[in-house]
């Protein structure tokens, strides 16, 4: 027994004809989702090591908030997932398990303590943010190309969030960091 009613059976059958029409280019945006989301699942554990590593009051807060906003974001592309009709499934981003080698390498090299490493931490987490802003920017714009409309707002929560934590970043750097870290 069907318990859907005439609209939403209309709806579904026409989503599915839509993504019948867009085969290539939504297993391609999918694949996007699907390479973003095991980024962000793996922030976290890179956020923790910078916290751990950095000196600077402002700079561990503003890791621990991005940490903190992490579940939320990953909520959001499960979302997206969902509203896809798809199973939030992860896929190895190669992109960012450089960046997060490169972190390691950034604290094992820069000396503990220091207003460098400081430095170097912020310019290892304005990559990622940069990574993650280039990401969830394009696939906001080409969400406008799905049918499915409430995955291109949900992204752009997402991009919204980077952003903000962006700007942060570059505020503690110039306020906090960069000129101690200068004189070393």
């Amino acid at each position: 027994m069907n318990t859907q009613t005439p609209v939403a059976e209309k709806s579904k059958r026409k989503t599915a004809a839509q993504n019948e029409s867009q085969p290539l280019f939504r297993k391609f945006f999918i694949e996007a989702l699907q390479d973003i989301y095991w980024a962000e699942k793996h922030i976290p554990k890179g956020l923790q090591k910078m916290q751990k590593a950095a000196t600077c009051k402002r700079l561990i807060a503003a890791f621990k908030k991005h940490e903190e906003e992490s579940p939320e974001q990953l909520a959001l592309l499960e979302q997206v997932f969902a509203a896809l009709g798809e199973k939030a499934v992860a896929k190895k981003c190669d992109a960012m398990e450089g960046l997060m080698k490169e972190t390691d390498s950034v604290i094992e090299e820069t000396e503990k303590d220091s207003f460098v490493r400081n430095a170097a931490l912020i310019l290892c987490a304005q990559k990622i943010e940069h990574y993650e802003i280039a990401t969830y920017g394009t696939l906001c714009a080409l969400a406008g190309y799905l049918p499915e409309r409430e995955v291109q707002q949900l992204l752009g929560d997402i991009l919204a969030q980077e952003k903000k934590t962006d700007v942060s970043l570059t505020e503690i750097a110039e306020a906090y960091v960069n000129q101690p870290a200068s004189e070393e």
